[in-house]
């Protein structure tokens, strides 16, 4: 277990200073907050056109009514995607998946993180699920605009299209494709540690069966061939359901242990005093397991009732909260000082095995949605225009093919890749979870917006570039440290 530890800790120092990166599920931290991100993925802006003229009747009343209809003068749809079936989602599947994004496996991280920051820890958990659900429901209102009558019409579908319209005078694609690039970046990686993590969870798992890390990593590979065959996105709303359920089991392991050893709990292992370069990492560890703005736009765009879904996120970030904090707190009080990076560590051995078989099965579920996510993007901006061949199904199996191929080559010989994921993540994730939104909502909106709003956006933005820039620097040193040590 000692290799296992070592290349999990490896892993975990690589987003402990990364955001976003789908803090939410796997993100092993390697393994995706996340991990969300944690991209425009599944629809493009035709599937919203086409569910405003398909959409089904709402389960139930809306609080209030938006009109999904593209009114934007400049607006131009790109290709259709023949290959993407359009199945709207339920407000549960939708919430199901933003729980895949926010409640990660690193939420495995979150008592060593308590360990190094005390009861400011306890506040960040608080403090960071309010933050990531302002700017995932500010992310939204970029989408939509008032009419003469004050009603709300979506005229944006796309993270793409928002950052467009608040660069157009600049460049009328720049924003987008700055935004497209960033997002398949991030999402791409983020499918690649969930196969770094497979593999190294089914080595040690196994450690009897005479076969290299590189090969498990292949056998995980080949259980994920049929996200080639993933057309809509209520399947990998359905997947991350299980995903979910997988995740909830080894909470319910870890915290059953912990209650059993409750007589050592002791509220004297908090810490008051903290050092600035253990704290920046927690707040990294903290902050970014919530992250999923990255698939908000496409959420928002395939639910039945968009009217929905602040109350979704309202309720996924609040569940989220409650159970990463009792998470946290227990496990702390349980090991307190000994608590380590991963805390499955801590466990006797009989419950490692079962707890890592889990862990196995949550990073396996997880990898679908990136993929998908990426897939979308990179298919509906190749097949924007009127070349047929680009939009045949055959194509899109391609793409998908071809991508599910490149995340292998990339997991199995891009040499120290978790400390380069950390970099490109601290710039990557929080641009897409703080910085942009903040950003794009004072641009598109600066004229509807309050002082108070105005100042939270800005003060958001500022976060967001502190946490870059500290994660930035900490992946430096790591590289720097490693490089210096060959």
């Amino acid at each position: 277990m000692a290799q296992l530890k070592q290349t999990f800790s490896s892993l975990f120092n690589c987003f402990r200073e990364t955001p976003s990166l789908f803090w939410g599920m796997a993100r092993w931290d390697s393994c995706l907050d996340t991990d969300e991100e944690h991209v425009n993925f599944a629809r493009r802006d035709e599937l919203n056109l086409a569910h405003s003229e398909e959409r089904e009747e709402p389960d139930g009343p809306l609080n209030f009514e938006l009109h999904v209809c593209h009114q934007d003068p400049e607006y131009k749809s790109p290709a259709p995607l023949p290959h993407a079936q359009v199945k709207l989602i339920t407000s549960w599947e939708a919430g199901w998946n933003v729980t895949n994004a926010i409640q990660g496996i690193f939420v495995l991280g979150l008592p060593y993180a308590l360990l190094h920051s005390g009861y400011s820890g306890l506040f960040l958990i608080i403090l960071a699920a309010a933050l990531c659900c302002y700017t995932g429901k500010i992310l939204i209102a970029c989408l939509y605009e008032e009419n003469e009558d004050g009603q709300l019409i979506r005229v944006r579908d796309t993270y793409e299209d928002i950052a467009n319209a608040c660069c157009k005078n600049l460049s009328p694609k720049l924003g987008g494709i700055v935004v497209n690039v960033t997002q398949v970046m991030e999402l791409i990686m983020t499918c690649i540690l969930y196969l770094v993590a497979s593999g190294n969870l089914l080595s040690h798992s196994f450690p009897y069966v005479p076969v290299t890390e590189k090969t498990w990593t292949v056998i995980a590979f080949v259980t994920l061939l049929p996200c080639v065959f993933i057309k809509t996105l209520k399947i990998v709303s359905k997947l991350s359901q299980l995903c979910s359920l997988v995740h909830f089991i080894v909470i319910l392991v870890v915290m059953t242990y912990c209650l059993t050893q409750i007589h050592q709990w002791s509220w004297a292992k908090f810490r008051l005093s903290i050092e600035f370069e253990d704290f920046l990492v927690s707040v990294g560890v903290i902050i970014f397991s919530y992250t999923s703005q990255i698939f908000l736009p496409t959420l928002e765009g395939n639910m039945k009732n968009p009217g929905e879904f602040r109350c979704m996120l309202n309720w996924t970030h609040f569940f989220a909260c409650v159970l990463k904090t009792t998470f946290a707190l227990t496990a702390f009080l349980t090991w307190g000082e000994e608590t380590k990076e991963v805390i499955t560590d801590n466990l006797p051995s009989f419950l490692q095995t079962l707890v890592n078989l889990c862990l196995l099965a949550k990073a396996l579920l997880s990898y679908p949605l990136p993929f998908f996510a990426a897939t979308e993007i990179v298919y509906a901006c190749i097949s924007r225009g009127n070349h047929s061949n680009y939009r045949s199904p055959l194509f899109a199996l391609g793409v998908r093919g071809s991508f599910l191929v490149l995340t292998l080559l990339m997991a199995m010989f891009i040499p120290h890749f978790a400390l380069l994921m950390g970099l490109t993540g601290s710039v990557t994730g929080a641009a897409m979870t703080f910085l942009l939104p903040s950003l794009f909502h004072l641009k598109l909106k600066w004229k509807k917006l309050s002082f108070l709003e105005k100042c939270a956006d800005i003060s958001v933005f500022i976060l967001g570039f502190l946490c870059s820039l500290a994660g930035i620097v900490c992946s430096i040193k790591g590289l720097l440290e490693v490089f210096e040590g060959v």
